[in-house]
């Protein structure tokens, strides 16, 4: 119980910190991750490791990541996807694979000067091509942003994500196959994919029929809470069962909402945005708050020239492969502009493919788990605060930005 009141504490304290931040007019995403941060087991320590280790918080987390998926499902909406379908694969092959081969052409670079073996490179290229979408997501639901980059990028961030899970997997096959011999098997890979799409499409469907004959805001809370708990739970299950497999909670959010978004009309599904909200605002809260915790603040001030060649080749990586997609499947000139800038937020994935890719190099090469885990870490700390203001600059000169009360509310 101690523990929970810790937890709750923090959260209290990172929504006060969102409040003041948005005050200078800057995302209170930027306060929600400081607040993470200071208070996490690297600072004052008022969310420990010990908290974070615990299996309530991380169902708890889980569930929180199932959540805000519907914020991106909800857009995955087949009538208006067909006509933009080719552009936004086209986009996102190009800035997610295009920052994959910049980042590993950059170390692969540089190990040929330092000695250190040239597939580390591909390590590295692996990590950066996903984007976190947690602290995009939260801008949007916070300033109400609308236009063609926010209509672009919700889409993508759910393909972004299943290009990183694949190329990550492919590429930790291989490494392990090179420093032990052994590995996770091939078929596993899309197994990681496929397995949360069909865990959500399964409770998605039976949700859709209920959330049609359901009648105003309680009832259609009670079968979106339900949904969400009976797909983390379900997720959960599988995920202990297959050792070794990482399944991703946004996706199952993210394909249980957009099977009964293309159930209901219209106006229902705006109304169960609306409802759901507070939820949403909630969930993101929690989620951007983990996201800082494991952050050690100390990292920066040790950051070597790794750490900046990554924030910088990842960024030239995301930027312009996009503006090379937009620009050849003849997106919009806003799109063209600014969307590689709000594709820059990145820790949550990266921390997560480095604890995997570390664990299977720290047995057979400590030394170069060391080197990713420095990096990696350090890029993160650095890159979530200039990502986080870059994104918000994306929306604003893309015209997008309305500031009005945060979408918390419930009304």
């Amino acid at each position: 119980m101690w523990y929970v009141l810790r937890w709750v504490a923090v959260l209290m304290l990172a929504f006060l910190a969102g409040k003041l931040t948005a005050k200078i007019k800057l995302p209170s995403i930027l306060g929600w991750l400081i607040v993470g941060m200071l208070f996490g087991p690297h600072a004052v320590g008022l969310l420990p490791q010990a908290v974070m280790d615990t299996q309530w918080y991380k169902v708890i987390i889980m569930w929180m990541q199932c959540a805000f998926g519907l914020m991106l499902g909800t857009e995955l909406i087949w009538k208006k996807l067909k006509n933009s379908g080719k552009a936004l694969l086209v986009t996102t092959l190009s800035q997610s694979l295009g920052t994959c081969l910049v980042v590993s052409l950059a170390f692969g670079v540089a190990f040929a000067f330092t000695g250190v073996p040239i597939y580390l490179a591909f390590v590295f290229g692996g990590i950066a091509l996903a984007t976190a979408p947690a602290p995009a997501l939260s801008i949007v639901n916070e300033f109400h942003i609308k236009g063609p980059v926010t209509d672009t990028l919700l889409p993508m961030a759910v393909l972004d994500d299943i290009v990183g899970i694949a190329v990550f997997f492919t590429v930790n096959s291989f490494v392990a196959r090179a420093v032990s011999g052994g590995s996770m098997p091939l078929y596993m890979i899309p197994v990681m994919l496929l397995l949360p799409v069909l865990i959500g499409v399964v409770v998605g469907l039976p949700a859709g029929a209920l959330l049609k004959r359901s009648k105003g805001k309680g009832q259609t809370r009670i079968v979106l809470l339900a949904g969400i708990t009976l797909t983390v739970f379900i997720g959960w299950l599988l995920n202990t069962v297959l050792s070794g497999a990482v399944l991703n909670y946004m996706l199952m959010g993210v394909s249980f909402s957009a099977v009964f978004a293309n159930r209901v009309d219209e106006d229902q599904l705006e109304a169960i945005n609306h409802w759901f909200s507070p939820i949403l605002g909630v969930s993101l809260l929690a989620a951007i708050v983990d996201l800082g915790a494991p952050l050690d603040y100390h990292l920066i001030l040790g950051a070597g020239a790794y750490a900046f060649l990554y924030i910088a080749a990842r960024a030239f990586g995301k930027y312009f492969g996009a503006r090379i997609g937009a620009t050849a499947t003849k997106m919009p000139s806003a799109v063209k502009k600014n969307l590689g800038l709000t594709l820059l937020p990145h820790s949550g994935v990266s921390l997560v493919f480095t604890g995997i890719i570390c664990s299977v190099l720290s047995q057979a090469e400590p030394q170069l788990a060391q080197i990713v885990q420095g990096t990696i870490a350090a890029a993160a700390i650095i890159n979530e605060f200039i990502a986080v203001l870059a994104a918000k600059k994306g929306f604003a000169l893309a015209g997008e930005m309305k500031r009005s009360a945060p979408a918390t509310g419930d009304s």
